[in-house]
Parts: structure tokens; sequence; C-alpha cells
């Protein structure tokens, strides 16, 4: 074969890329072996047809030449070259694009997988929920009595409604005005009560617990709402980048909305998963069932059976469930099928 000349490349057409025809030409001169290659394309050729092909057809006019004449001009080599440029260009910004939304994602990635290792790697969160409740209560605060308008305009009855809510608290026990003296207290004095009676109520419900069970919920339940939030996030996340680019038509850059739409987005979440722990945590309560022995403490939280949890927010007594009673007869597998296929029911809606 070498004798002969080596290897003859014969292309059929030319790709988009001038890497894969490269590549296509290298099969013909490995390690220094001689041999040569050719590429016929057609004006017809999707890549020719897109970029070049009405010049060429003109030149082709201008010059006389008849259908099926081979065209050899170093002009329609760099007619090719060009066209195979701007593919080329294309699928760049289309790539860097694709990596610019991918890295919005991967910034809040990188946040969330970051406060998740920290809250499997920590012993005591004690101090993580103590700044969720402070931050939490100040935003309530912020949303009822805002720190642009006076004392009388505040919404005290709203914020009793959240304190009662989200953290258990009655704020206006003991006052007869339904709660109007709060607004004596100014806005600092309110904000530093109410951090203070929310981090007792938190203390009064490790107490009820006790400490090592309550660190154990503390992780499991900050775990659960991570993950849970998390995924609807990433779903929100998707449907926001199928329809950003529409943005386009209103004159705005798609990535840019997508940006600050995703921020909110994110932001919201860190948010959520605050709100939903601090609620579990508060509500949280053990229910012993009739018959059930205290168990001597052992090393581990984690060795031992643990009491049942619910949640209740005060509104019903804590009482174990009972198991539910099956109200039907179960079917066995051989069995006539109640559907009155006359097949048996592991051949039938037992299958």
């Amino acid at each position: 074969m070498l004798t002969a000349g080596g290897l003859h490349i014969l292309g059929t057409e030319r790709h988009e890329s001038r890497r894969i025809d490269n590549q296509l030409r290298g099969r013909a001169g490995r390690q220094g072996d001689p041999g040569t290659s050719r590429f016929y394309l057609s004006l017809e050729d999707d890549l020719m047809r897109i970029f070049a092909s009405e010049r060429v057809s003109q030149l082709m006019l201008k010059l006389g030449m008849e259908e099926g004449v081979p065209i050899e001009h170093g002009m329609v080599t760099r007619a090719i070259a060009n066209a195979q440029k701007k593919v080329e260009a294309h699928n760049f910004e289309i790539r860097k694009q694709l990596l610019e939304y991918d890295d919005v994602m991967n910034k809040q990635r990188e946040v969330i997988y970051r406060h998740r290792r920290a809250v499997l790697n920590g012993d005591n969160l004690t101090n993580d929920l103590y700044d969720m409740i402070d931050n939490s209560v100040e935003s309530t605060l912020t949303v009822y009595c805002p720190p642009d308008q006076y004392p009388e305009e505040w919404d005290v009855k709203g914020l009793a409604e959240v304190m009662q809510s989200q953290f258990g608290l009655d704020v206006t026990q003991g006052k007869d005005d339904g709660g109007d003296s709060l607004r004596d207290l100014g806005r600092d004095a309110l904000l530093e009560d109410l951090r203070t009676h929310a981090r007792e109520a938190y203390a009064k419900k490790e107490q009820e617990l006790g400490p090592e069970l309550m660190r154990f919920l503390e992780k499991t339940f900050m775990l659960q709402v991570i993950d849970h939030h998390w995924k609807d996030h990433l779903l929100g996340m998707d449907h926001l980048r199928d329809g950003i680019g529409l943005r386009g038509y209103g004159q705005k850059d798609p990535l840019i909305e997508y940006k600050r739409e995703g921020f909110d987005l994110f932001a919201g979440l860190m948010e959520r998963i605050k709100s939903d722990t601090l609620d579990r945590l508060f509500h949280v309560q053990a229910v012993r069932h009739e018959g059930e022995q205290p168990t001597p403490p052992p090393q581990s939280i984690l060795s031992r059976p643990q009491p049942r949890m619910t949640l209740n927010r005060g509104d019903e007594p804590v009482t174990a469930p009972t198991p539910a009673q099956r109200a039907d007869n179960k079917v066995g597998r051989n069995d006539p099928c109640p559907c009155g296929s006359g097949k048996k029911y592991k051949k039938c809606h037992g299958a």
C-alpha cells in the first residue's frame, strides 16, 4: 500500500466543524506514512446551501460554466471555510450560554450542599437554630410592624396570630387590652422581647423532650426539610428555564432574567427551610403508648427505640394513634375474583 502512494481519503461532504474534517484527513498520514485526501460536495449540501450557495451559483452563471462541471478554485475553498467558522461560532455561543445557565444552578447547589453537610457533621445545632429563631422573629415583625410605620398603624393582631402559629407563643397573655400595650414598648424593645420569649419556648421544649432527643430531632428535621424543599426548588427552576426564553420578545436578556428570578426563588427556598424547620421543632410532641415501659438511657440515642413523635399545634389533645381496622374481608389469591369475571383473583385483579 505504501508503494502505491499510501491511503487515499475520499470525502463525499464537508462537516460543519473543521476539526472533524481534519480528523478524517489525518487517517491518511499516520506516523509519517504517505497519503492523500479529496473532498467532493454539492451546492445542494446543507453547508453550502445555507452559507455559500447563492454567491457560488451567481459566479458560475457569470463564468458560463455548465451544470455537472467540477469547480476547483480557491474562492470556493475559502467560502467553505468561512461557512464552517460561522457554524462553529454559533455552536460555541450555544455551549457558552448553556454553561452560564448551568452556573446559576451550580452556585445554588454549592450553597445548599454546604448547608446540608454542616447539618450532617454538626453535633449541636442549637446556636444555628437560635439564629434562625431570631431571624424569623425579626422577619415577622418587619411584616406586621414595619419600621416606617407609626405604632398606631401596626397589625398587632396579625403579629400575635403568627407568633402563636409559629412558636406557640401567646404574646397577648395577661394583657386585657388585647395586645395594644405592645405598641408602647417601642419596636426595638418589642423585637428583643419576642426573641427572648421564643428562645425560652424552645428551651422549654428541650426540657420536655430531653437534650439528647432534641439534638437528634434537630438534625433529622433539618435534613428532611432541606431535601424536601430542594427537590421542589429544582422543579421550579426547570419550569423557569423552559419559559425564560420568551423574555427576549420583551427586549429583555433571558439570562439576566433567569439569574434575577432564580435568586429570588433561592432566597424564598432558604426562608421556607428555616420556617418549616422551626415549625416542626416547636410543635413536635412525644407520645407514649399504654403499657410502654421507659427504657434506660444508653450511650447513644440512635441505639434505642425512639418514642413516637407527632406534630401538634395544641388544638387537640395528644393521643396515641390507633391502628386502622380493615373494613372488608381479604380476598385469597385462589378465591373467585369479586369483579364477577369467574377467574381466580390471582389471575384477574390480583395479578
